[in-house]
């Protein structure tokens, strides 16, 4: 099978999971056509037909087709080299979609959804509180999702309770606003010394996984956040990116107004063209370092609490965030 009709396959799969229900081929051309990609709906029934055949899609008559639980698996396994990469792009895209007015204080920013279980939900306030409490973390705000306040981007399942932390990405979002392009370099384990960033431990490039690198870390058990509560010393989740060397001022200004409103800043930023905890850094760029928007929810899980957590889980307007000090108002 050639390149381009095993792509035009893969994206009728695509469409076909996205859409979770069952479409006629000319509703598949549709989508094709509005991503671009000329074609017939005659040669996307013959591919729907050729796919009938291999059990990834099943036709229920009019309706149209479905995928399989086969097609769903091919999606996974076909052409993994396809996934390298997707994480930064997938930030780049949801940072150029962010509508935040930093002055304002209005529209949209980006956060991460961690479930737990409702009757987990005292213990993990108290959790979060000192997490929150002891720094590196990203800002100060989040918000609670239950099972009716599910949509469309963000579903929460009856019996439990959704952690809103804001993604750190959000602070690329709003440099991007203010006409500073970011570079996401890497995510890494940070260990902290008597409440100092020294040195990364473990890296995975943004730019060479499909993984959000600080989920990995937390699920394998490799943050410290407990040590780091107690001592002051330990092992967080953190990012490392760049910005050009001539915004460097003008960033540390936007920085401070979010760090101000509650939305976190800077852990680190050094010079133009100079390395960054021992990090090399290009020439004509100033590296920084943010910690992770998963952090806080990382103590629940050194903790023994189950959590399940999604990073760049979508959108919530600013409005619904809170300070971390007003949770033990509302759930005592």
């Amino acid at each position: 099978m050639s390149d381009s009709v095993e792509d035009k396959r893969l994206k009728i799969l695509n469409i076909l999971r996205d859409n979770n229900e069952a479409l006629s081929s000319q509703k598949i051309t549709n989508h094709l056509n509005e991503q671009g990609i000329q074609i017939s709906e005659r040669t996307v029934r013959f591919h729907l037909l050729a796919m009938d055949k291999k059990g990834f899609t099943q036709y229920i008559g009019r309706k149209g087709r479905l995928l399989t639980a086969l097609g769903e698996q091919e999606l996974t396994k076909v052409k993994a080299y396809e996934k390298v990469g997707f994480l930064s792009s997938k930030i780049d895209e949801f940072s150029y979609n962010m509508n935040f007015d930093l002055e304002k204080k209005e529209g949209s920013v980006l956060v991460n959804v961690t479930l737990i279980s409702q009757d987990d939900l005292k213990n993990s306030i108290e959790l979060l509180y000192t997490a929150f409490e002891h720094g590196f973390v990203m800002g100060e705000l989040l918000t609670i999702f239950f099972p009716e306040d599910s949509d469309d981007k963000i579903e929460i399942p009856k019996g439990f309770v959704g952690i809103g932390s804001v993604c750190s990405i959000t602070l690329n979002g709003i440099l991007l606003s203010k006409g500073i392009p970011v570079h996401s370099i890497f995510g890494g384990l940070l260990e902290i010394e008597d409440r100092t960033a020294k040195r990364f431990v473990e890296i995975i490039q943004y730019n060479g996984t499909s993984l959000d690198p600080l989920e990995i870390f937390i699920s394998s058990g490799l943050t410290d956040h407990t040590r780091l509560c107690s001592s002051g010393s330990g092992v967080v989740g953190a990012s490392f990116r760049d910005v050009p060397a001539s915004s460097r001022e003008k960033v540390i200004q936007i920085f401070e107004r979010c760090q101000e409103i509650g939305l976190g800043s800077f852990l680190e930023i050094g010079y133009p063209g100079s390395p960054l905890l021992e990090i090399p850094v290009s020439e004509g760029r100033v590296g920084f370092i943010v910690t992770g928007g998963l952090n806080a929810v990382g103590l629940l899980a050194e903790s023994g609490i189950k959590l399940y957590s999604k990073t760049l889980s979508g959108y919530v307007d600013f409005k619904k965030l809170v300070n971390y000090r007003e949770l033990k108002k509302y759930f005592k």
